[in-house]
């Protein structure tokens, strides 16, 4: 049977790629740093504590070698010389990336998102072939160029499939945008304000379509990089409405033609121009299609959610999205503006 070795099994994309791997017929040792299980993995996976820094850890996981490492946490160039070192004991690998590593040719990317101009103007869809940051350590984005290139340079010792996803969504997610909606419907809120018309999109990459992708890498071996993102990309608008469909709710929205005014109309969705990226590579070479779309995603994210919101703070349950959308909730802000 074929070895899998599968790095942050327990994470957000982890358990869907593990549970697809096993169906494949692949035995899968599942790592992460807590070792955890997900209820829906068979019986025959194993799993194991794993220390992402330890060098040795990680070379005894591998062992006397596996047909495959998939590494869903590796985020530099240090951690992409531990994976290679290991060439000769892995047979292929798929490494997760960003689509944040992307320029759009005139210096602005995912790290001038804030500055004043700063707002990236993407081609629609952006290709593979895009320009990418300098590589460096000075930005999560910076860090990802610099891991994809010490991965391809060594093409020829061990194929790695490179995978950019964008905003990633499902269950177990640390930033989940769909909380902006489900929250509210929770509340009771069943007004909301919309910037840009709310047109903005922002593709989204659900977690078992990325597996889909790992699953489809791991069968045709090779050295590319590939977008990992959904069939479509609906509007901030649309996922409001496919929310509410999940929930059962009737919801008025207000549109504001520009940018959010203050706190109102913010989004984690909510960009000036679109963020859409070109899956036409993936279909082409590995003959991916979406296994799942973003409505048909919806349910189970939205019953996660509710599950852990119950009875909590939501900075509490999702500190990640708490520091880099603060304002989220200001409901008071949203009915002085309204007149409410």
């Amino acid at each position: 049977m074929k070895r899998a070795v599968v790095i942050g099994a327990s994470g957000q994309i982890g358990r869907p790629t593990v549970a697809a791997l096993v169906r494949d017929g692949w035995e899968v040792t599942a790592a992460s740093q807590g070792g955890g299980r997900d209820a829906a993995w068979d019986a025959g996976v194993r799993t194991v504590r794993l220390d992402r820094t330890d060098e040795a850890a990680l070379a005894a996981v591998v062992g006397d070698g596996c047909d495959l490492l998939v590494d869903m946490v590796a985020y530099d160039g240090a951690h992409a010389r531990q994976l290679t070192s290991l060439a000769g004991r892995i047979g292929s690998a798929v490494v997760v990336s960003s689509v944040s590593v992307y320029d759009d040719g005139s210096g602005r990317n995912f790290d001038t998102l804030h500055e004043p101009g700063g707002f990236p103007a993407y081609p629609v869809p952006v290709p593979e072939t895009q320009p990418t940051v300098a590589p460096g350590e000075a930005s999560y984005s910076t860090r990802k160029v610099a891991l994809e290139r010490e991965l391809l340079s060594v093409g020829g010792e061990l194929p790695v499939t490179v995978l950019r996803p964008a905003a990633v969504h499902g269950p177990y997610s640390p930033l989940p945008r769909e909380l902006y909606f489900v929250k509210r419907n929770l509340d009771g809120r069943r007004g909301r304000v919309l910037s840009y018309g709310g047109g903005s999109r922002f593709h989204p990459s659900g977690a078992r379509n990325i597996a889909e992708l790992v699953r489809l890498a791991a069968a045709r071996p090779g050295t590319r990089v590939l977008n990992a993102c959904d069939g479509e990309a609906p509007t901030v608008a649309g996922i409001g409405a496919a929310v509410d469909a999940v929930m059962d709710v009737e919801t008025r929205t207000t549109l504001i033609d520009g940018p959010p005014e203050g706190s109102v109309g913010g989004t984690p969705w909510s960009v000036p121009r679109p963020v859409v990226f070109d899956m036409a590579v993936a279909e082409r070479e590995l003959d991916y299609r979406p296994v799942v779309s973003y409505a048909e995603s919806l349910p189970e994210t939205v019953e996660w959610l509710t599950g852990v919101l119950a009875g909590r703070d939501w900075r509490e349950c999702f500190p990640l999205l708490a520091r880099g959308y603060p304002d989220l909730f200001d409901y008071a802000a949203e009915d002085a503006w309204s007149g409410a």
